[in-house]
């Protein structure tokens, strides 16, 4: 059995692909911890750096203008696979300037860039490459009329850009959780795991604000309850923090309130069991389904930094509307 050692996907604070529906009556809910892995739509600039040449430290990337969260589409007229590609062209240059065709903020821009000669005699740009990501995190929920799921509440960034992922193609797998690193006041905790690559759940289609979105190749299991609204008061959430096995814990609904991508929650933990396990919310239970009054309402999606037991969650209307399963005017 091949396994991959995951980080977990949680925050810290694209089109739709599928096709508008029939509001859905009835989900699954989830709290099932998935590998989650994503390749991007071109390559993105992680980072820039210098250089050490012969005649000292330059930034042939900075120089040209290019930046934190660039997406490189093109080079050379070229579209790029992947990282490797654009390393071995700027090599086979041979100190040729080259070109580039750049995606920034909805923006294409180009730029002509002349390779610097490191040290060891290889030629380089001056920034690190990054073509996909992947980790942990959990699935809200389930719908079995058309097969979707949804996962995470919130869109999948890069961690040094803080820039929403380009989704070229993604997959989710099993996985399970090994071993947890608590929570505290600024250090906020996260779910150890490693994920099957070999047992695939899915793919992703979509990588939103709102959350990650595909289809299965098998239905997930869990309760099957009907959709609902947030009020304050007492709620739950359903989550895996040991192995493959979702549990549900007690959590408090403080406040519902609306921002630029819909309605939004603040909420505390309130389990005795979770916190002393956790701490409260870490990183690897975003996605996490939000019962309250028997109905699913919602998801958990970010933590408080300075404090692990409370945290965000997002409506599951928000996120049904995201993977086009109900429309705005259901």
């Amino acid at each position: 059995m091949k396994k991959a050692v995951m980080s977990t996907l949680c925050g810290f604070f694209l089109a739709m692909l599928f096709p508008c529906t029939a509001f859905a009556q009835e989900l699954v809910a989830g709290g099932q911890v998935v590998g989650i892995e994503i390749d991007t739509e071109g390559v993105l600039v992680a980072g820039v750096g210098e250089v050490e040449t012969e005649n000292g430290k330059c930034c042939p990337a900075e120089e040209a203008g290019l930046k934190e969260g660039d997406i490189i589409k093109e080079i050379n007229g070229r579209e790029l696979k992947d990282a490797v590609e654009l390393v071995d062209i700027v090599c086979q240059a041979n100190g040729e300037p080259v070109r580039l065709k750049v995606l920034r903020d909805g923006r294409i821009m180009r730029f002509n860039l002349q390779p610097a000669q490191a040290a060891e005699n290889q030629w380089r740009l001056g920034m690190w490459l990054k073509d996909g990501i992947s980790g942990l995190g959990t699935v809200t929920f389930f719908d079995p009329e058309s097969g979707v799921y949804g996962a995470l509440g919130h869109g999948i960034n890069d961690l040094e850009s803080g820039k929403m992922i380009p989704l070229k193609e993604g997959k989710i797998s099993e996985a399970q959780i090994s071993g947890v690193i608590k929570g505290k006041s600024g250090a906020p905790g996260e779910l150890n795991g490693a994920s099957n690559v070999e047992n695939l759940l899915g793919n992703v289609e979509n990588n939103s604000p709102n959350g990650i979105y595909g289809h299965v190749s098998r239905p997930f299991e869990g309760k099957t309850l009907l959709t609902g609204e947030f009020t304050t008061g007492p709620a739950s959430i359903i989550s895996t923090i040991a192995g493959q096995t979702p549990k549900e814990y007690r959590i408090e609904i403080n406040r519902v309130y609306k921002d630029s991508q819909g309605q939004r929650v603040l909420l505390t933990v309130t389990d005795p069991e979770l916190c002393s396990l956790t701490g409260g919310i870490v990183q690897g239970m975003s996605g996490s389904p939000i019962i309250q009054n028997g109905k699913l309402v919602g998801a958990v999606t970010h933590v408080f930094v300075n404090d692990p037991r409370k945290g965000y969650g997002i409506s599951i209307q928000d996120m049904l509307k995201t993977a086009g399963i109900v429309s705005d005017a259901a």
